[in-house]
């Protein structure tokens, strides 16, 4: 499979109304708006299946961590002291909301893809040595087109930062963009998770090829 870093540009600007392709998909699976960009619903949580947090250990967040810790320490004792199996979502890229912005969590994910066709970039933080600029960046497409070396399945390791942005192309189910699922292991939580700062982009992949992949930050 494919996994040649490409020059990220942003293939077009956000449409300011949907289609109605993607209005009926959005109602017809009660979409809403994420905070990543793009819409989601959560289809399942595990309430059966309740294990201990496994990222109680994890240190606090810190601008030059190596590790798969995301977020402030937790509370042995709180609400934080357990979490469920897993969780899983449908994720849908639109052309009213074309990008997910760049983010990370501490658990592990699993991406099923259902229609349309987008592009993932992947930043090594996970594995990175603290070198400036060194962080490994690795991106592929995800689609129908599996003789091209798109991607049907895809995982995302605890700790590495993730974007994606839709494409043209595909069956995109009339204009509805790209539709995928998402299941992950332990159950997500928004307190394992965080946005990437534009510094800590400069810091992981050099100057330039931050400016490159810029639009794909979240603005504050």
């Amino acid at each position: 499979m494919s996994s040649t870093t490409p020059r990220f540009t942003q293939p077009f600007a956000a449409s300011e109304t949907e289609s109605a392709a993607a209005t009926r998909l959005i109602h017809t699976l009660a979409l809403q708006a994420h905070p990543e960009g793009g819409y989601f619903v959560q289809t399942d949580k595990s309430f059966s299946h309740i294990i201990p947090n496994p990222f109680l250990t994890a240190p606090p967040r810190d601008p030059f961590a190596d590790t798969a810790a995301t977020a402030a320490a937790t509370d042995a004792e709180g609400a934080d002291a357990t979490r469920t199996a897993s969780t899983t979502i449908f994720y849908l890229l639109t052309r009213g909301s074309p990008k997910g912005h760049f983010h990370r969590n501490k658990a592990r994910t699993m991406h099923l893809h259902h229609r349309g066709r987008a592009r993932y970039v992947l930043l090594h933080a996970d594995e990175w040595d603290g070198t400036p600029g060194g962080c490994r960046v690795e991106s592929y497409i995800v689609g129908g087109g599996v003789e091209d070396g798109e991607r049907l399945q895809w995982m995302g390791e605890g700790g590495e930062y993730k974007a994606s942005y839709l494409l043209d192309g595909g069956d995109e189910g009339e204009g509805a963009g790209c539709l995928i699922s998402e299941v992950v292991v332990p159950g997500f939580e928004f307190t394992d998770h965080d946005f990437l700062t534009f510094e800590r982009l400069v810091l992981l992949v050099g100057e330039e090829k931050a400016e490159e992949m810029r639009w794909l930050v979240r603005k504050d």
